[in-house]
C-alpha cells in the first residue's frame, strides 16, 4: 500500500514544513555509520549546531530521537538518586521535566507559575537560598503557553549557588537568540522539528565544560544507557566507539538543515521569526481577537490567542484542515478550548502564510 494523503500547511506547534532541500537530501543513498564519510559529515553537524547554539561547546551532538529523547538525556545523565532538582513549573514541559526527574530517583523541587508566566530572579534566589539544587531547569519556549523565559542573569544566579543551568530550547534553538555561553547554561536540548524545519527524529544538545565535569564526577552508572553522554561522546569523538545504530539519513536532513538556517545567517533568520510574528499578532487583534501571553514575552515561533466567547475550538480547526488544509492546535491541561496555539516555525515562518491562515480566519469565524 502507497501513501495517500493531502499536504498540509503546518502552523501549529510542531513539526513545521520540511524545506525541499532537505526532504532531497534525506533521500540521498545511506551509507555506514562507521564509514569515514560519515564521519566527516558528522564533524560538520557538530560545528554548526555549536554556531546554532551560539556556544563552543565541546559535547555537542545530536542525540537519536525527539525532543523528548533529548530532555531524558538532559537529565539522566545528572542526577543520581537524591539529588535535589529545581524545575520551573509553568507549563506542560515543565511537568514533564519534574516526571522524568522523579523517576530517576530526584527530590523534585517546584516554583510554580501560572500557564502563561515567567519567572523572575527573585523567585529563582528564594528557593536556592533555602536549599541549593544541583540542577535548576527551566523551559526556555514553552510550547504549551507560548511564554518566552528571560535568561539574563539566570545562569550566574544558579552557579552562585553551586548548581547547574539545565535549558529546554525545542521551541527556540534556530528561531530566536538562545546563547548559551553568554547565559551561562550548562545543559541544552532541542528538537530538530520546529525553528530548524527538519523532520523529527533527532535532539540537538549541547554540554558546558561545568557540566562535563558534573558527569565526570558521577558515582554511579547513568540509569540510561542508551542515552548515556560518556557512551555517547566516544562514537561522537575522536575515538568513533560504536555504541548504537544512528539514523544516517535523518543526519543528513540536520545537515542540510543547518546548512539553510547558517547561509540566511542567524540574525536575518530571528528577524524573520520575529517579523512574521508580529504580522499575525496584529492581524488577530484586528480581527477583535486577543493574544494569551503578554508582548514582553511571547514567543515569535509560537503564537497563543484567546478562543473568542462562542465559538468552539474543534469546529473551526477541523473547518481550517478540511476547507484549507491548514494545521494549527488547541490548547491542553488547563488551557483546553481556551487558546489556539499557531507556530510560525523554520520554513513554516513565510509572510504568505500568515495571510493566508488569517483570510481563513476571518472566512470562518
Amino acid at each position: 500500500m502507497t501513501l495517500d494523503f493531502k499536504p498540509r500547511l503546518l502552523l501549529g506547534p510542531g513539526p513545521s514544513a520540511t524545506h525541499p532541500r532537505i526532504l532531497q537530501a534525506m533521500a540521498s543513498p545511506t551509507i555506514g555509520y562507521l564509514d569515514p564519510q560519515f564521519f566527516g559529515i558528522m564533524d560538520q553537524v557538530q560545528d554548526m549546531l555549536r554556531a546554532v547554539f551560539e556556544t563552543t561547546n565541546p559535547l555537542t551532538l545530536p542525540v537519536s530521537g525527539t525532543g523528548s529523547a533529548g530532555m531524558e538525556a538532559a537529565l539522566c545523565n545528572f542526577i543520581e538518586p537524591g539529588d535535589s532538582v529545581l524545575v520551573g513549573v509553568n507549563g506542560f514541559f515543565s511537568q514533564r521535566m519534574c516526571e522524568m526527574a522523579g523517576r530517576y530517583g530526584a527530590e523534585v523541587r517546584r516554583i510554580e507559575k501560572p500557564w502563561g508566566e515567567v519567572f523572575a530572579l527573585e523567585d529563582v534566589r528564594e528557593k536556592l537560598e533555602k536549599k541549593p539544587a544541583k540542577l535548576a531547569a527551566f523551559v526556555h519556549a514553552e510550547t504549551s503557553t507560548g511564554a518566552l523565559q528571560p535568561l539574563e542573569g539566570l545562569g550566574d544566579l544558579v552557579h552562585a549557588h553551586g548548581g547547574l543551568l539545565l535549558l529546554d530550547c525545542v521551541t527556540s534553538l534556530g528561531g530566536m537568540p538562545v546563547g548559551i555561553d553568554q547565559n551561562g547554561v550548562d545543559i541544552a536540548y532541542s528538537g530538530t522539528q520546529k525553528c530548524l524545519g527538519v523532520p523529527p527524529g533527532l535532539a540537538p544538545l549541547t554540554i558546558s565544560a561545568r557540566g562535563q565535569a558534573a558527569l565526570m564526577a558521577r558515582r554511579s552508572k547513568v540509569a540510561n544507557w542508551y542515552l548515556d553522554l560518556s557512551l555517547l561522546s566516544k562514537y561522537w569523538g575522536k575515538e568513533r566507539a560504536y555504541h548504537h545504530t544512528v539514523p544516517i539519513n535523518m543526519i543528513y536532513g540536520l545537515l542540510e538543515g543547518l546548512n539553510i538556517v547558517l547561509e540566511e545567517g542567524l540574525e536575518v533568520r530571528w528577524q524573520r521569526h520575529r517579523e512574521n510574528a508580529e504580522l499575525l499578532w496584529a492581524g488577530l487583534e484586528k480581527m477583535g481577537m486577543s493574544l494569551f501571553v503578554p508582548r514582553a514575552y511571547r514567543l515569535p515561533s509560537l503564537t497563543t490567542v484567546q478562543i473568542p466567547t462562542g465559538v468552539e475550538d474543534l469546529v473551526v480547526r477541523r473547518r481550517l484542515l478540511n476547507d484549507y488544509n491548514i494545521e494549527i492546535a488547541g490548547g491542553f491541561g488547563p488551557l483546553a478550548s481556551k487558546i489556539w496555539r499557531i507556530g510560525l516555525m523554520g520554513h513554516s515562518s513565510r509572510r504568505e502564510n500568515v495571510t493566508l491562515l488569517l483570510a481563513a480566519l476571518r472566512e470562518i469565524l
